[in-house]
């Protein structure tokens, strides 16, 4: 009797699992039931025989109006796709729960992985912010400058353009008026 070998996915098809709901980084319960090598049914059962487990920072379920924003945005066909009720969300302290809760081998290595680009995630978002202030600081600068830069375009522009309207000569005059 063979044994089924499951392989870890590359990073890209993890991240493209990763969801940003109510503020957090979070996975689906249908996309951590393919990663781990469980069925969805398999997976909601574990968790709610665990349910002391998985607080609401580790774990919550999807409103009506969550389920149709994943649908308009992140090119999800359709609430049907997402199992035909309203899923559970996992953040990265709950993914690593469900490796504990369903432990076989495969989840455990697997929740290592989907850990790990968490983490690459959070970096490259710190770094990202470190980015931005930098560009926040430069705009102030420019503003800051804007106004003195526009006095010396304006003088720049009187001295290249003088005005044009005849001057009165320099100097004596000889004529007599009488």
């Amino acid at each position: 009797m063979s044994k089924l070998v499951l392989t870890i996915p590359t990073e890209e098809i993890i991240k493209d699992k990763i969801y940003f709901l109510r503020g957090q980084k979070v996975m689906l319960d249908k996309d951590i039931a393919l990663l781990y090598g469980v069925k969805p049914i398999r997976l909601r059962e574990q968790v709610k025989r665990n349910l002391n487990r998985f607080p609401e920072t580790f774990m919550f379920q999807l409103t009506d109006d969550e389920v149709l924003l994943m649908v308009s945005q992140f090119a999800i066909p359709s609430k049907k796709h997402l199992g035909g009720f309203l899923p559970y969300a996992f953040t990265e302290h709950g993914v690593l729960m469900l490796a504990n809760v369903l432990k076989s081998d495969h989840a455990i290595q697997m929740s290592v992985r989907i850990i790990e680009i968490f983490v690459k995630l959070r970096e490259m978002l710190s770094a990202h912010k470190d980015i931005l202030l930098k560009i926040n600081q430069l705009e102030k600068q420019v503003t800051q400058n804007s106004e003195e830069i526009r006095l010396i375009f304006g003088a720049l522009k009187k001295l290249l353009n003088p005005p044009s309207e005849p001057r009165k000569p320099i100097g004596f005059n000889t004529k007599k008026s009488g």
